[in-house]
């Protein structure tokens, strides 16, 4: 049966079961029951629903149409995947979906969602705006894609692992005990941990439950005591799971989650509106819990590494930069000979030297293999159509990382095939100078990322240039590989850059058509050394990431003393670093490609 036709028998299916309950909207976003980043293919509803496969959307049936709702990078995606037929197409930006909503629905109609799937702050924003056009909004008792999808896949059966205090640093214990007192400190009884990787690091447990992210679903309370209740599947809890994670750890099974949110009846509950799921905290005012709004306790404890973690980061990276440059040396040798791959090949061809190493998990993201212009969208991934094959005379851009067993990475390079223009030279090298910019720069305890982020901009601006996404997000160790809450970028987030912070530097430029540059190393936040006892206390970056760069793409012309230095030093430690590891052809490969320019 012709793809139309399905989606329009599930679209059918939809309405029929709206009907039943005089719903005359119903929204289906991306996101799944956890909010997250990624999403398991069981929980992939906006893609049984519409065909669309891209990784932000929304759409909304209504009894006799449909729209769905994507942003700028998904503009030609969802053309080819979406039936304009069934579906209108809009912007996610430029048509608020409530104010769509009001403007297209007549005052007494309904609107359905599952409040699982959308944050407690949208949910008040939502009805706020919908109870103005006198449109109700009504938490539907059964998700009618859930009641449809016949054929659902079923989550990854694997138990969870537990994963060694050693390699984290502390125990689940002294954690939770830590994140109890700042639990108390916000005024709290109980805080809901709805993040996975926030539960995950709180019990050092890892799983195996969502592509790209090694944890395992569910929810946890977590009271200021620091004992805790963890609602998953019971199924996949391993033997000496109490020994491992000690006293006060109570797990059931995730069904039992609604009621202990109805039982928390006088209890001062903290949870973040704008990341744990509306659904928990609606349950838990209805069952006369006192709602105190704040962020995931968790989040800051665990972005700050600790010299175990650390230990962890550097040793992965190691091992990741030898992976990488041989994939790199593998890659200039193949273009000497006149071979030309496409996107696919190349991204198999970088895992394959990943898989070499016994730690290695799976990529931390999908890769970003791309060549011409389609590297100049920033988010491209060559699964979503025909991989584009490399051609001579330009360039290639890859964005990948990796999950090992004692780190997360995350790195880009932009590579000359055979020969560049002069201008896109230019552009390089004016990405390199924010690049270097950044990762010299020293601050003041207090600063933000968003403070920092012109500095990887500034060259780029004298010349009119800029980039539409964040200079830098956290990173998390053999967890997620976008760890909040620090980052750095334009937009609001006054969060202070700590020590221990894993943070990613990467300017970049896209020309629409033609190409596409990022210079991605991953930086830690140490303390400056060379300003120690100085009137303030100052921080600094230190890389991890220890990859070459491509000097061919770079106009030395247009790089200061100091820059050419820090480039020069920058290929001098990766050289000695990853030599040891390397023979033959890739150390040839190696040695002559960090030279000094």
């Amino acid at each position: 049966m012709p793809q139309s036709s399905v989606i329009s028998q599930r679209l059918n299916a939809i309405r029929q079961q709206l009907s039943q309950h005089n719903i005359d909207a119903f929204i289906i976003p991306r996101a799944d029951e956890y909010l997250g980043e990624y999403v398991p293919l069981r929980n992939e509803r906006l893609h049984w629903a519409t065909g669309f496969t891209g990784s932000a959307g929304m759409a909304i049936v209504l009894q006799d149409s449909a729209a769905i709702f994507t942003d700028g990078r998904y503009t030609v995606q969802v053309r080819q995947q979406v039936d304009g037929e069934l579906f209108q197409y809009l912007s996610l930006t430029d048509d608020p979906q409530i104010e769509w909503l009001c403007n297209t629905l007549p005052t007494g109609s309904k609107v359905g969602i599952d409040s699982r799937l959308h944050t407690y702050a949208w949910y008040l924003q939502a009805k706020a705006e919908l109870d103005k056009a006198q449109i109700e909004l009504v938490d539907v008792p059964q998700n009618p894609i859930d009641a449809n999808w016949q054929d659902r896949p079923q989550l990854p059966q694997q138990p969870f692992t537990l994963f060694s205090h050693q390699s984290a640093g502390r125990n689940s214990l002294e954690k939770r005990q830590k994140i109890g007192e700042l639990i108390s400190k916000q005024g709290a009884d109980v805080a809901l941990i709805a993040a996975l990787d926030s539960f995950c690091w709180l019990l050092n447990i890892r799983g195996n439950d969502v592509p790209r992210l090694p944890v395992i679903l569910g929810n946890a309370l977590l009271y200021k005591n620091g004992d805790m209740t963890l609602f998953t599947d019971l199924t996949k809890v391993p033997a000496g799971f109490a020994e491992h994670v000690g006293t006060g750890v109570t797990v059931k099974d995730e069904s039992e989650l609604g009621e202990a949110l109805t039982n928390l009846q006088g209890v001062k509950l903290l949870a973040d509106p704008h990341s744990a799921n509306a659904f928990c905290q609606l349950q838990a005012q209805t069952g006369g819990a006192k709602l105190i709004a704040g962020l995931d306790p968790v989040a800051l404890p665990k972005a700050q590494k600790n010299a175990a973690e650390l230990e962890g980061m550097t040793a992965c990276h190691i091992r990741d930069g030898v992976a990488v440059s041989k994939f790199l040396a593998w890659l200039d040798h193949q273009v000497e000979q006149g071979i030309m791959h496409d996107e696919a090949q190349l991204a198999d061809q970088l895992e394959s030297y990943r898989l070499q190493d016994p730690k290695y998990r799976e990529p931390s993201f999908d890769t970003i293999s791309a060549t011409g212009g389609n590297a100049a969208m920033c988010h491209y991934n060559h699964n979503n159509g025909t991989p584009s094959t490399m051609t001579m005379n330009s360039i290639y851009l890859v964005d990948s990382g990796a999950q090992y067993i004692d780190g997360t990475t995350d790195v880009t390079r932009t590579i000359a095939i055979g020969e560049v223009t002069d201008e896109q030279k230019k552009m390089v090298t004016l990405v390199l100078k924010g690049h270097i910019a950044l990762d010299l720069a020293r601050f003041p305890k207090g600063t933000s990322g968003q403070q920092l982020d012109a500095l990887a901009r500034q060259y780029l601006w004298q010349h009119g240039f800029d980039y539409d996404h964040g200079t830098g997000h956290g990173v998390g160790h053999f967890l997620s590989v976008h760890e909040g809450p620090q980052r750095i970028g334009k937009n609001v987030n006054n969060v202070p850059l700590l020590p221990g912070m894993v943070l990613s530097n990467e300017p970049g430029y896209y020309r629409a058509n033609e190409f596409g540059i990022r210079l991605e190393n991953l930086v830690v936040i140490k303390p400056c050394q060379a300003l120690a006892g100085s009137e303030r206390e100052m921080y600094q970056f230190d890389a991890l990431t220890l990859i070459p760069m491509d000097a061919r793409l770079i106009d030395k012309s247009l790089l200061t003393t100091a820059e050419i230095n820090w480039f020069n030093q920058y290929h001098a430690k990766v050289q000695q670093t990853l030599a040891p590891y390397m023979q033959g052809d890739d150390l040839a490969w190696l040695n002559k490609v960090t030279q000094a320019i």
